[in-house]
């Protein structure tokens, strides 16, 4: 019965979130509570959630310090000679723009955190998506694939949760997957190139003086923007009218998802920061600073000097207290970003609710035994494929943590008895990455359609097709290469 009510509940999350019959916060939270309900466990219904808010907690307070903190950098200036290269790269073609998204967004993966690589990436190509009234999902699904493919990296967290499951070693399970990894990024950049030839073929190509020239449009497809969008257009057309005559399309709602306080004192003009460079928040005496501090911080995180969110409470502290001294200056800043950390915190603990009672209540542990379950005796020779294609569905119904050390021994254990190597197993299991990454579980991707003003429904919808095919590709690849 839990297994069935499990399903159920995801099933009815998904469907009330695509078909936007409920808002994703709200979905969170009382569908789980109203299955708890159901399986007789409402009076625990508290408990489960408080254990998945503890749970979420240090993720919630490192996505609000990292809004911060890459917010002020944006604002400061730290990412325009990014933006600018990525300009002269894409000028104002379609294809090239959603092919640099994908390459950008892979780049800037290296740093092992989703949720900082959708706010770079973001900043860095919402104008441009904007000003040529390019599909956002287009640029949220690429996105999110890039970052699933580069998410298996050892300092990423599967690779490392893998082998601390089955007691291997990182590099063992990694370095053997670099050619089936290459054959997935590969596929998202073949699939960028595919989309950016669509949205040249409905668009049309523009030179960058045209581009610049161009009114954004405040939605640009159907499926293509968020609730929230329309309510800055005035000042999006001020944007645009205001760097028209500058040195590019700008890079970044300063704010990410709260763009439509991008300058702290109201000043519409400022819309698109990125590149213009009248902008009062720049600080191009401070730039070394923040590159150092910035290239300090990402080497802490992956040294694992200290607990991230510690890491970017520091250094949004440090880089307000450098960059503006002064206190209304700071609190500007942070009112500016206010609107992104309450809406991302807001959803990490809603989806505390959801995990929370998903784990508390056993359904997750049912689930999990019935796939284990359903795989056919004659199957266990092949248990690495297997594990490969269980991974798609299950890291996206669950969490990584609990696939990897929930569900990801039990298949080490059937494959052991049929001779596959857990090595195998681990190696398999990181084949469905590209669709983990957005899952209504991640944080992060939370981070992505809030900065793109994109539905969660409408991003699900278009990514998760793509998403399955890149993760098929890595599958494939590492069966043809004789690595599971």
């Amino acid at each position: 019965m839990l297994t069935i009510l499990g399903f159920a509940m995801i099933a009815t999350f998904l469907v009330l979130i695509m078909t936007k019959k409920m808002s994703p916060i709200a979905a969170l939270v009382l569908i789980p509570a109203l299955f708890c309900v159901a399986v007789g466990q409402g009076a625990q219904l508290g408990d489960y959630v408080i254990e998945g808010v503890g749970n979420l907690a240090p993720t919630a307070a490192m996505l609000m310090f990292a809004i911060v903190y890459f917010g002020v950098m944006i604002d400061v200036g730290l990412f325009d000679p990014i933006v600018r290269g990525i300009l002269r790269f894409c000028k104002a073609d379609p294809m090239r723009i959603v092919v640099g998204t994908a390459v950008l967004a892979a780049i800037v993966s290296l740093d092992g955190d989703g949720s900082t690589t959708f706010m770079i990436t973001v900043s860095a190509m919402y104008p441009l998506y904007k000003r040529l009234k390019m599909s956002l999902v287009v640029m949220t699904g690429v996105a999110a694939t890039a970052n699933g493919v580069m998410n298996t990296l050892p300092w990423g967290g599967p690779t490392a949760r893998a082998a601390t499951a089955l007691k291997l070693d990182a590099s063992e399970i990694f370095v053997p997957m670099i050619p089936a990894l290459a054959m997935g990024l590969l596929a998202v950049f073949v699939l960028a190139y595919v989309l950016g030839r669509r949205e040249r073929k409905r668009l049309g190509m523009l030179t960058l003086d045209e581009a610049l020239a161009r009114e954004p449009e405040p939605e640009t497809v159907s499926a293509g923007v968020g609730a929230g969008a329309t309510g800055g257009e005035d000042r999006l057309r001020k944007g645009a009218a205001a760097s028209a005559g500058g040195t590019g399309t700008g890079a970044g709602a300063g704010t990410g998802a709260g763009a439509d306080a991008a300058d702290g004192d109201g000043d519409g003009d400022e819309e698109f920061q990125g590149l213009d460079p009248n902008r009062s928040t720049l600080r191009p005496k401070l730039y070394w600073f923040n590159a150092g501090l910035t290239a300090a911080l990402l080497t802490a995180m992956i040294m694992e000097l200290m607990p991230i969110p510690v890491l970017f409470l520091l250094g949004a502290a440090l880089a307000l207290t450098v960059n503006f001294p002064h206190m209304p200056d700071q609190r500007a800043r942070i009112a500016a970003h206010a609107d992104n950390v309450l809406n991302v915190s807001g959803m990490v603990f809603a989806a505390a609710v959801f995990t929370g009672v998903l784990t508390g209540t056993g359904m997750v542990e049912h689930m999990a035994d019935w796939v284990v379950g359903a795989v056919p005796d004659a199957m266990g020779p092949h248990m690495a494929i297997v594990t490969g294609v269980l991974s798609l569905p299950l890291t996206y119904f669950m969490s990584n943590d609990g696939f990897y050390f929930g569900v990801l021994p039990v298949l080490a254990e059937a494959g052991a008895a049929h001779g596959v190597s857990p090595l195998e197993i681990a190696r398999a299991s990181l084949a469905g990455q590209a669709l983990h990454m957005s899952s209504p579980l991640v944080p992060a991707v939370y981070v992505l359609v809030g900065m793109a003003k994109v539905e969660f429904g409408d991003h699900t919808r278009f990514t998760v097709k793509w998403a399955v095919l890149t993760s098929l590709v890595v599958l494939a690849a590492g069966i043809l290469f004789g690595i599971m």
